[in-house]
């Protein structure tokens, strides 16, 4: 039985570390046209920068980060969104680890804008985690709205980690601007009030570990029904970055890490 048994453990333990070592560093840029109903015309080829899932916790996911950032800075975005959990835990260490990080972002001085994710509530209070995006003149939402360039950009707390507020943020809006509303957990674009023009999430991972044809055997609660990429058809058309560290499992399969721009038309 032990002979039948050591093929398909020794198997395992290899997709393990291809998934830990090669797939997990895998950074991939995407570009994305996103057609928005209702979008200003004026506005048309607006282009965002979005990462999300940092999990800033060592030297691997320092180097993703910083690799997303250097990335970006050439495409000259007109905005930077990063969309929750820049730390893994909200612990004095990885705080400490997440400046390292973030030293680029300041390239990004007043076009960048950042939200919590449920990792920056996580044994810790979110604001030493706001602190230090803000030391980068990064604005941090929490239930709150910032407007640049036009748009109303909506930053909504964590679902499953904070005390989220939309129906409060979204009544600081002008209603004559467009608005993007940046929320961590993508499922919760069902429980968004309608009239946003465009919700940005991360969350998911992307199901990280995945069969070729993109089955997720696990899921997370509040990205289950919404993966990865873009969904136009959703309550308020959603777009979901498949993130750049990894969670629970340090390795990826099928599903590698993820820094966009977002052309939005």
């Amino acid at each position: 039985m032990l002979k039948k048994i050591l093929p398909w453990l020794a198997a395992g333990a290899g997709v393990f570390a291809y998934g830990a070592l090669v797939e997990a560093n895998r950074l991939i840029p995407e570009r994305r046209i996103l057609k928005i109903p209702g979008w200003p015309a004026h506005l048309a080829g607006y282009k965002i920068g979005f990462i999300a899932d940092l999990h800033i916790r060592d030297q691997q996911t320092i180097s993703l980060t910083r690799a997303a950032l250097a990335w970006l800075h050439d495409q000259n975005p007109d905005t930077l969104v990063i969309g929750g959990d820049l730390v893994d835990r909200n612990i004095a260490y990885y705080r400490h680890l997440l400046e390292i990080a973030l030293e680029d972002l300041s390239k990004f001085a007043g076009k960048s804008i950042a939200i919590p994710g449920n990792r920056d509530h996580d044994r810790g209070d979110v604001n030493h985690v706001r602190t230090i995006v803000e030391s980068f003149d990064c604005k941090f939402l929490l239930n709150q709205v910032h407007q640049q360039d036009g748009i109303e950009w909506v930053g909504i707390d964590s679902a499953n980690g904070g005390t989220p507020s939309p129906y409060t943020a979204l009544e600081q809006t002008d209603p004559q601007n467009p608005i993007v509303v940046l929320w961590h957990e993508p499922d919760m674009v069902e429980h968004l009030p309608i009239g946003p023009e465009l919700m940005l999430s991360g969350h998911s991972h992307g199901g990280q570990f995945t069969t070729p044809w993109g089955w997720p055997p696990m899921r997370t609660v509040n990205g289950k029904k919404y993966l990865r990429g873009f969904f136009p058809d959703a309550p308020t058309p959603l777009y979901v970055t498949r993130g750049l560290a990894t969670t629970f499992l340090p390795a990826r399969l099928f599903c590698p890490p993820e820094v966009a721009i977002l052309e939005i038309i």
